[in-house]
């Protein structure tokens, strides 16, 4: 249960921002010094819950559908562990072996003749993915003006690929954009070495059309003139009940709102960092960043190396605790995660931010769900495995032995033929 705040009605604002009283005049010249207890919030903990392994499942089903067979042995898919954000004492193997109505395992024999897992995918898997592909491309426009835009707050309108690469989830590139989103947009992006010597990204046309922040278009679309003309726009904020904001908190909260809002999309060098105003571009910055992201949040750490590249001033990240009505931090899942607060309504992401793409997750993140459960009920323990010889495509022309779980698809597909009837 959020309580909300509005400061953002035209008179409140209004007079703030000629108020030369109490904390204005602190405000503009220094970084008042005022601390916002982390309270928890169950529903948006579920938010970050209900994708716990869904981001390493999607990758994995991506990779094995792209491979030529539509399987691939564990030796390849322990390559691109480092992009599934799955713990380090955890086995790959054992975790695509938890969710059986995605994964079918086989086996193949490597050139030492050794064993190996082989893992495809079950039909319903394929067919969600292919949905999947079929929206991204319906949705192409959408994703390149939102990716142009996140390079339009950059410093020098470029960044790494580590870092985009940190950001694909969220954004929902595909998995291998590189090869094939970004070459069909060769006009507006090129490939470039950055002058740290990493490989990045640069985004050739500057449009103002989009240097317009949500904060901005929003603003203008409910008519907030006169907060308009005088630049101090005020962000929505909500506070879990039983937040107990104090009085001194409320009174700086509401002073700090009335101060200029900086557009994220502008050139900040004049902004002096130990200011208020400053810090209020920084929370711009990333309330703007949040609203380009298709669940309107982020890991903390996706964004712990975008200082440079968004001009951002040391310990930028200190914003997300200054200010927890605007972001809430989940620690769900052992890692911390960034929430932007006015996007959800209790859990659920409100019908306006809702991206097509997120219908398709929701649908995987129900099989894998399914086939846990199943699986803990021992209804994938009973099979019987059939073997057969077939030529193995790592192996040159030679021969190995694969096996299959037929009662395993069997099952799963059974149980969805059902379901629909």
């Amino acid at each position: 249960m959020i309580r909300w705040f509005l400061f953002t009605k035209v008179g409140t604002s209004n007079f703030l921002c000629k108020s030369q009283f109490g904390f204005s005049y602190q405000q503009k010249f220094s970084l008042v010094n005022v601390k916002l207890k982390w309270v928890k919030d169950a529903t948006l903990d579920d938010v970050v819950t209900f994708d716990k392994d869904l981001k390493a499942a999607s990758t994995l089903v991506t990779l094995i559908s792209s491979s030529p067979q539509r399987k691939l042995p564990i030796y390849h898919l322990v390559c691109h562990r480092g992009q599934l954000g799955l713990p380090i004492d955890l086995k790959l193997s054992t975790f695509i072996r938890r969710y059986p109505s995605i994964f079918l395992e086989s086996h193949v024999l490597d050139t030492g003749g050794t064993r190996v897992p082989c893992f495809s995918l079950t039909r319903e898997a394929q067919e969600l993915h292919e949905e999947e592909l079929h929206v991204l491309e319906l949705n192409q426009s959408d994703l390149l003006t939102r990716l142009r835009k996140l390079f339009m707050l950059t410093r020098n309108l470029s960044l790494p690929l580590q870092t985009i690469d940190q950001l694909r989830w969220d954004f929902g590139l595909p998995y291998d954009y590189r090869l094939t989103f970004i070459p069909r947009h060769l006009d507006m992006f090129s490939f470039v070495k950055l002058p740290d010597k990493r490989d990045g990204l640069k985004h050739k046309i500057w449009d103002d059309e989009l240097a317009v922040s949500e904060l901005v278009r929003n603003s203008a679309s409910q008519q907030i003139e006169e907060d308009m003309k005088s630049g101090c726009l005020a962000f929505p904020i909500g506070f879990t009940r039983g937040f107990g904001l104090k009085r001194k908190c409320m009174e700086w909260l509401k002073e700090w709102q009335s101060l200029p809002y900086t557009s994220p999309y502008i050139d900040t060098s004049h902004l002096d960092p130990r200011t208020d105003v400053s810090e209020k571009r920084v929370v711009g910055v990333f309330h703007e960043l949040l609203h380009l992201t298709l669940q309107k949040k982020t890991e903390r750490k996706n964004v712990s190396n975008l200082r440079k590249p968004l001009a951002l001033p040391q310990k930028f990240t200190r914003a997300f605790e200054r200010h927890p009505g605007i972001f809430y931090i989940s620690k769900k899942c052992d890692t911390q995660t960034v929430i932007l607060r006015e996007a959800y309504d209790g859990g659920k992401l409100l019908h306006r931010h809702r991206h097509p793409l997120l219908e398709i997750r929701e649908k995987f993140a129900g099989m894998l769900r399914e086939g846990l459960l199943d699986r803990s009920k021992g209804l994938y323990k009973k099979s019987r495995r059939v073997v057969v010889e077939e030529d193995d495509p790592t192996k040159h022309g030679s021969s190995s032995e694969l096996e299959f779980d037929i009662d395993t698809h069997e099952h799963y597909s059974s149980k969805l033929n059902n379901q629909s009837c």
